[in-house]
């Protein structure tokens, strides 16, 4: 199994960057891809970003293309760090992320699998990003 706990959030206006870090631990961490979703009041959870076991393959939501980045340390055999870097914010934005865990043995081009909030595993407390503008 994998734990996450996941840090980063906070207030900036718009136009603004934050990182989100995501500390996923566990002896099978490798195994795990991992996703960023977020959730605003009163809307469902929705995929920001995914990044697959390795590091090397990325998965974007197109409201964020272009403006936010995934990337992963695997540096520690059992405790991996994934981040968001979130450029240019917009109020859009504004919501509670979570970082994710899935069992990553499909192939990556299956977008829809890494992307759809119910076929991943573990998930971290939530960080709440806020951007004013």
């Amino acid at each position: 199994q994998v734990r996450l706990v996941d840090s980063g959030g906070g207030s900036v206006q718009a136009g603004g960057s934050l990182r989100l870090s995501c500390a996923a631990s566990g002896r099978a961490v490798k195994d795990y891809a991992i996703g960023w979703f977020r959730q605003a009041p009163r809307t469902e959870r929705e995929f920001v970003a995914g990044i697959n076991r390795l590091g090397g393959d990325m998965l974007y939501a197109d409201s964020v293309k272009g403006r936010f980045a995934i990337s992963r340390d695997n540096s520690d055999n059992t405790k991996n760090m994934v981040y968001l870097q979130m450029n240019n914010l917009v109020p859009e934005d504004t919501a509670v992320y979570y970082c994710a865990a899935i069992y990553g043995v499909r192939p990556w081009q299956d977008s829809e699998h890494y992307s759809a909030r119910e076929q991943y595993d573990a998930w971290g407390q939530g960080t709440q990003v806020t951007v004013s503008s």
